[in-house]
């Protein structure tokens, strides 16, 4: 490894171009060790960050290059602020995405009943529709592999696009959240849960993905707009009174248990206590009263199934009410009626799917009169899984909950504080922190019927009937894991004993991948394996993540800190905003309208996709719009020609050896091999570009990389099409003015170079290194100090405008006489006022020169402003 401080200087090339330079400094800078975290460092010299590990399941899309390129501006500039950047990268490869990826790629499922097969071969991918359609069953263990093999594919092109795009993450610290650090520590944390009495295991109504078949928490759900159809239905009441009632759901009429009305409804507060008897099954169920039952809904009666929704388990829950479950967990009607329903009308139901049912169901109604009416159609929000495709179900399942302040006032309101303690960029996002964590409604439900993911660390006894115990689960120690208890048998058993009366049976569950994605600081950080490290990064400085999950990574992260650590992961949260189709849509693959980097990375260049992202501040939604794209390619262009043709008009040697090298981790000033700005107009550009540093600086240090790139930016237009054209005849030549001007350049330049290295960091390390030892990303971030220390007299800031302005109205007098900006002008009047014609007199000798003007005569009090007249 090279030590970054000892590069040698490459020399300005004749024809210095963009092409290419991603692939030349990537390698440079892993084989330089440029972004190695030096874990020699106090925790006060460290800046760490808990970076987003992407899902592996597809391709990046612009969202990501997005919200990444701003995280590595800060990682960049922390850098050069002179902390050790603890900046890892990590792959979120477990969970539903990775296994529909295998499915859909090789047409298999996992069927945990069969044996392993060690000889297994997956097909050629990807198959087609057909094996989509058909899947081949395979064993737990070969689908477990079979991701593990995929992943590792995906990994591998995901880190070639971060590469390109020049993220400067230390790639020695990656992760994935399936790995085996990742394992250890997840299972970990779950068993102290487990031991203080923060994870428990329940019985309870669940929502359900039937095509994924597995359970899912609240924080995944998603309302989708879908067709329905009210349905009005006639319910026997007391003396012959008949009960109307208008349900989505009808198929659910055997799992009625009750009609609720609200308490003040006056229309039925004399049914409330009574029975009523329920169409085609004739089952008596009561009527209650709730106050979340709506009077201007439908009749303004509802009718209480199990389960409909999550406000059926409400009424289920509060009023104490029956059960009568009748869809299974693959989505259809069980065989058998639930008791108390006559099995003679649920026969035509039993094994039907939900919509067949519902067919079913209104027929039957149809027949015995009890359907009022003709449906009405209606277009609703929907529950469903957000990476799922078929509604969500609600079953009665067992399975693990961690206590997150859902069902309990005291950890809610903790959690709520935690919120108040962290600094949210832009503020605004707290309120959806608040908003979500004072809204929960249970415990967070975090175990999954499915395969890929982190084994629940757990086992249970079986009695003599074969019966597992699940009230006191058998745990592994620590020192032992991770473990899979589906493969692994319990402490003080033997695997003979797996599945039999008076042995064990494991847990066949994972834990939701955010369950382990939530300790990404733990995981990344050594906790419990590398204590010195997790002692030097933990908490960390940054969280920089999407908003929509502030309600699951976010929020869930800090439950965990909370409970394991007492204390906040990290002190500020960096949230992001959409990105937006050319219609102001949000992109989404969902939505297929998502634009994919690498091509526009390969045409355009790294820098320039960099400076689109870079155009969007924190929290605000930004538009793909490939033109701001083509405006960051012109502003690398541009800075690698101004570079160019300054270095050649000898700043290079006027900032010959300013930094001394012998320091790798960071490259001291030298100001004995210095030389001064001396000259009115030199020292007015650095005095502007000296308030550009403060402004740049303060932007950065708020998170806000679009202020620091807009006054950098702004500053280097004028520096290039007015300062150079200004000073460059001065420059050519010798003596004490063109020294000013060289030793103004090269600190310009110097300058400019390192203000604009977060943002593009490859054409500002190619034009670096042609003059300049190290790295541009390992040189101190520019101070006000170092700029004032280059002027070596009085400065008027105002000056360099002054002199644009006069230089600008010769221009365009030129131009208006359609003559080359090379035309001599014999001679020029400058007309103002009197104070503003003295200052002008201060660069008058550089505006003759870059404007070819023979005489500048100045007329003061002629005019209220600076005017410019030419005789051409």
């Amino acid at each position: 490894m090279t030590e970054p401080g000892r590069s040698a200087r490459a020399g300005v090339p004749e024809r210095p171009a963009l092409d290419g330079i991603e692939d030349t400094w990537a390698r440079r800078w892993q084989d330089d060790g440029t972004y190695a975290f030096d874990r020699s460092k106090a925790r006060a010299d460290v800046y760490s960050i808990d970076t987003p590990p992407p899902t592996v399941s597809g391709e990046l899309h612009m969202g990501h290059v997005f919200s990444y390129t701003h995280t590595d501006t800060v990682a960049r500039f922390q850098r050069m602020r002179g902390r050790t950047v603890f900046y890892p990268m990590g792959w979120d490869d477990n969970g539903l995405p990775t296994e529909r990826r295998v499915q859909n790629v090789y047409g298999v499922r996992c069927d945990p009943t069969l044996p392993y097969d060690p000889q297994w071969q997956p097909p050629a991918a990807p198959v087609d529709d057909a094996a989509r359609k058909n899947p081949t069953p395979i064993s737990r263990r070969n689908f477990v592999e079979l991701c593990g093999t995929l992943t590792v594919v995906d990994e591998q092109a995901f880190e070639a696009l971060w590469r390109r795009l020049g993220l400067s993450v230390d790639w020695s610290l990656t992760y994935t959240t399936i790995g085996r650090a990742a394992r250890m520590a997840s299972q970990r944390a779950f068993l102290r849960n487990l031991a203080r009495g923060e994870a428990y295991q329940a019985e309870a109504p669940t929502l359900w993905d039937v095509g994924f078949a597995t359970a899912v928490a609240q924080a995944e759900l998603e309302d989708r707009e879908r067709p329905g159809a009210y349905h009005r239905l006639r319910f026997a009441g007391p003396d012959g009174r008949e009960v109307l009632i208008d349900t989505t759901r009808p198929e659910l009429l055997p799992a009625c248990v009750a009609l609720v009305c609200h308490p003040d409804d006056e229309r039925y507060a004399d049914l409330v206590g009574a029975v009523v008897r329920t169409p085609v099954f004739g089952v008596a169920v009561p009527v209650r009263a709730h106050p979340l039952a709506d009077p201007a809904k439908g009749t303004g009666v509802a009718m209480v199934c199990t389960f409909g929704d999550l406000t059926d388990v409400t009424w289920w829950r509060e009023l104490q009410l029956d059960t009568r479950v009748v869809i299974g967990r693959d989505g259809r009607l069980l065989p058998e009626p639930p008791a108390g329903v006559p099995a003679g009308p649920y026969a035509a139901l039993a094994g039907q799917t939900v919509a067949g049912a519902r067919r079913a169901v209104v027929g039957l109604l149809a027949d015995a009169g009890d359907l009022v009416g003709e449906p009405r159609p209606v277009v609703h929000p929907v529950k469903f899984y957000e990476k799922g495709d078929r509604p969500l179900e609600i079953v009665s399942t067992r399975q693990w909950y961690l206590r997150n302040g859902g069902r309990d006032a005291g950890l809610r309101a903790e959690l709520l504080a935690r919120g108040g303690e962290l600094h949210w960029v832009p503020g605004h996002m707290r309120s959806r922190y608040e908003h979500w964590v004072g809204g929960l409604t249970g415990d967070w439900l975090v175990s999954r019927q499915r395969f890929f993911g982190v084994p629940v660390p757990v086992w249970y006894r079986l009695d003599d009937t074969g019966e597992p115990d699940f009230t006191h689960p058998l745990t592994p120690d620590e020192s032992a894991l991770p473990v899979d208890p589906s493969g692994e048998p319990p402490p003080g058993y033997d695997e003979s004993l797996r599945g039999r009366p008076g042995g064990f049976v494991g847990d066949p569950d994972v834990l939701d991948t955010w369950a382990t994605s939530s300790l990404t600081p733990q995981i990344v950080g050594g906790w419990e394996t590398d204590p010195d490290l997790f002692g030097r990064v933990f908490p960390m400085d940054l969280r920089p993540q999407g908003q929509e999950i502030i309600r699951t990574w976010l929020f869930a992260t800090v439950a965990r800190a909370h409970a394991e650590h007492g204390v906040l992961p990290w002190r500020d949260a960096v949230l992001s905003g959409w990105i937006l189709d050319p219609d102001r849509k949000k992109m989404a693959k969902s939505k297929g309208n998502v634009v994919t980097p690498m091509a526009l990375l390969e045409q355009y260049g790294s820098d320039a996709v960099r400076y689109w992202a870079a155009s969007g501040r924190p929290g605000m939604d930004l538009a793909f719009d490939p033109a701001q794209i083509r405006v960051g390619r012109r502003l690398a262009t541009k800075l690698l020609n101004a570079s160019r043709f300054a270095l050649g008009l000898g700043a290079a040697d006027a900032l010959r050896a300013p930094y001394d090298s012998s320091s790798s981790a960071r490259l001291t000033p030298r100001r004995d091999l210095e030389l001064s700005a001396t000259q009115p107009l030199d020292t007015a550009m650095l005095a502007e570009l000296s308030g550009v540093v403060a402004t740049a600086t303060s932007a950065f240090d708020a998170y806000d990389h679009t202020a620091a790139l807009q006054a950098t930016e702004s500053f280097f237009w004028r520096f290039c099409d007015d300062y150079i054209e200004l000073v460059k005849e001065r420059a050519y030549g010798t003596g004490p003015g063109a020294d000013s001007a060289r030793a103004a350049l090269a600190t310009a330049l110097s300058v400019q170079l390192r203000l604009f290295a977060p943002v593009l960091p490859f054409v500002t390390e190619e034009v670096w290194s042609w003059w300049r030892y190290g790295s541009v990303h390992r040189a101190p971030w520019p101070t006000t100090y170092e700029v004032d220390r280059a002027i070596g007299g009085a400065a008027d800031a105002g000056l360099l405008r002054l002199a644009s302005d006069a230089l600008g109205q010769v221009r365009r007098a030129k131009s208006e006489r359609k003559l080359s900006m090379k035309a001599e002008v014999p001679l020029a009047e400058a007309l103002g006022p009197a104070d503003l014609l003295d200052r002008l007199t201060l660069v008058a000798d550089d505006v003759r020169a870059a404007g070819r003007i023979g005489r500048l005569d100045l007329l003061p009090g002629r005019t209220p402003e600076l005017v410019i007249a030419c005789a051409v």
